[in-house]
C-alpha cells in the first residue's frame, strides 16, 4: 500500500504499454521547435553561444507499440547541448543516446537544429564595420548499422543586377547622348564630362535586387568544417554580398561592384557550383538561386549541385 506522495508510487505509461490503436511503423516521431542553447564554431575560431530551435526524431518499428520516450529526447539534447560547443562527432553520439535510449522501439534518429550564426564584416572602403547574420541549419541522421548523415544549410544574401537590363540602358543612354550632341557639334573633354554627370546623362538605369543563395552542403569526415570559409569563397564569387555598415564611398564601392558583376540567376548558380566543386572540405552539395526580381512580382530560380563524374 502506497500514499499518493509516496516515492514508490507507480504512474502510469500508457505511451509504452497500451497497444497502437490502430497498428503500424512510423517514420519519424518526436518533438520538433525546442528551445535551446547552442555554442557554435563557424570554423572562423570564435565560439559563439545563441539560442537554437531544435528537432529531435526517432522512428517507430514496433507496429504495436503507442509511442516512444519523448521526454527523453529532450533530456538527452538539453544534456548535450547545454555541455559545450557544437561538433559533428557530438552530434553522431547523441543521436547514438537517441537509439540507446529507445533500443527496441527505434532503428533511426534525427536531428534539426537551427539558429543564427554573426559574423563581423568590414566595410568596402571606409573603416567601419558590422554585424551579418547568417541563417543555419543541422540537419543529420543515424541509422543504427551506423551509417551517418549530416548536412548544413546556410542563405548568402547579394545584388544582382541583370546583364539584360544593363544593355538595354547603355542603348538609352547612347540615343540620349546622340540627341544631346549633334553629330556636328564640336566636343571637348569637360563638356562631355560635366553632361555625364547630370540626370541627363544617366537616363536609364539597369535593374538590381536582393538575391539568396540557399546552400545545402556534406561535408567530408567528422571533423570540423570551416563554414564561414565557404562562406566567404561565394560571397566572392559572386562579388556583390549585401553589405552592413555604409558610407558614400562603401556605397560608390557597392554600385561598382554591382557594375562589375552583372549576373543573370544562371551565372550565379554556375559561380557557386564551380566554387563548390573546387571546395575539398564539401563532399556534396545542393544549391537554390533566387533573384527576388524587381523587374516581376516573382522570382528567378535556379538550381545546381555537385559535378558527377
Amino acid at each position: 500500500m502506497y500514499t499518493q506522495d509516496s516515492p514508490t508510487r507507480l504512474l502510469p505509461d500508457v505511451a509504452s504499454h497500451d497497444h497502437a490503436v490502430a497498428p503500424g511503423t512510423l517514420d519519424w516521431v518526436g518533438m520538433d521547435g525546442m528551445e535551446m542553447p547552442v555554442a557554435f564554431d563557424a570554423g572562423d575560431g570564435d565560439v559563439r553561444a545563441t539560442g537554437a530551435r531544435v528537432g529531435a526524431f526517432v522512428n517507430l518499428v514496433k507496429a504495436d507499440v503507442r509511442g516512444i520516450h519523448m521526454s527523453r529526447l529532450y533530456l538527452l539534447v538539453s544534456e548535450a547541448l547545454s555541455a559545450g560547443p557544437l561538433t559533428m562527432i557530438g552530434v553522431r553520439e547523441l543521436l547514438g543516446r537517441f537509439l540507446a535510449s529507445h533500443e527496441g522501439l527505434s532503428d533511426h534518429a534525427r536531428i534539426t537544429i537551427g539558429f543564427e550564426h554573426l559574423v563581423r564584416r568590414r566595410a568596402l572602403r571606409s573603416d567601419n564595420s558590422g554585424w551579418r547574420a547568417y541563417p543555419i541549419t543541422i540537419d543529420a541522421t543515424l541509422r543504427s548499422d551506423g551509417h551517418f548523415h549530416l548536412e548544413l544549410m546556410t542563405d548568402v544574401v547579394y545584388s544582382s543586377t541583370c546583364p539584360a537590363s544593363a544593355a538595354l540602358s547603355r542603348q538609352l543612354i547612347q540615343d540620349s547622348f546622340a540627341k544631346a550632341f549633334p553629330a556636328d557639334l564640336s566636343l571637348d573633354r569637360e563638356t562631355i564630362l560635366a553632361w555625364l554627370g547630370t540626370e541627363q546623362g544617366i537616363v536609364a538605369t539597369p535593374h538590381a535586387q536582393r538575391s539568396t543563395a540557399t546552400i545545402r552542403v556534406r561535408p567530408a569526415g567528422e571533423g570540423g568544417f570551416d563554414l564561414i570559409g565557404m562562406i566567404d569563397r561565394v560571397e566572392d564569387a559572386l562579388g556583390t554580398p549585401v553589405q552592413t555598415a555604409v558610407k558614400r564611398a562603401d556605397e560608390q564601392a557597392f554600385a561598382l561592384a554591382n557594375g562589375g558583376n552583372l549576373m543573370f540567376c544562371e551565372d550565379a548558380a554556375r559561380r557557386i557550383q564551380k566554387t563548390l566543386d573546387a571546395d575539398t572540405g564539401v563532399a556534396d552539395f545542393h544549391v537554390r538561386v533566387a533573384h527576388h526580381e524587381s523587374l516581376h512580382p516573382h522570382d528567378a530560380v535556379a538550381f545546381a549541385s555537385k559535378a558527377r563524374g
